[in-house]
């Protein structure tokens, strides 16, 4: 396989941006942003989000059983550079965001677009990054859409030209 045209060819599949919370019962608190996410399934309501392998967010979802997906506006780029790296919680701040808790305890980001919660159905673990499909339990619009609800989101293309996540 062409290195080159794989990477090009994966770069091309769009990307939304999302940031991906979660908290265990003992208290460990999860952010990371995230942009590897789909609805799979319209009855029941359900979504996948790869998450790496890794990562703290998921060990956090695998022991709770439970996340957020925090969907970004077009004006929230510097929102989703902020998890770009590992930030604590501090009282009702992740980062320097502000959230509050959820139907379901996790905590969701307050200036998010929207959000929805989910309830892990499933895990396929696989690869360097692992696929939770969640349920969706409850859902929140912070900010209505103008238009078409997908045109409002940030996207990997809104955060510049250099920046890529796929390849």
């Amino acid at each position: 396989m062409d290195e080159d045209s794989k990477k090009t060819a994966l770069r091309m599949i769009p990307y939304g941006i999302y940031v991906l919370t979660a908290e265990a019962a003992d208290a460990r608190t999860a952010a990371a942003t995230v942009n590897w996410v789909t609805q799979t399934s319209f009855d029941p309501p359900l979504i996948a989000v790869a998450v790496k392998a890794d990562s703290s967010a998921n060990a956090v979802i695998g022991d709770s059983g439970r996340f957020a997906l925090n969907v970004l506006g077009k004006d929230q780029q510097g929102t989703a550079f902020a998890f770009f790296k590992p930030v604590e919680r501090d009282g009702d701040k992740i980062g320097e965001e502000t959230v509050e808790a959820g139907e379901t305890g996790v905590p969701l980001l307050s200036n998010a677009a929207a959000a929805v919660e989910c309830r892990v159905v499933d895990t396929v673990a696989r690869g360097d990054h692992h696929i939770f499909v969640g349920e969706v339990v409850a859902a929140r619009v912070n900010k209505s859409p103008l238009g078409r609800p997908d045109d409002a989101i940030l996207a990997m293309r809104d955060l510049g030209e250099k920046v890529f996540y796929g390849g």
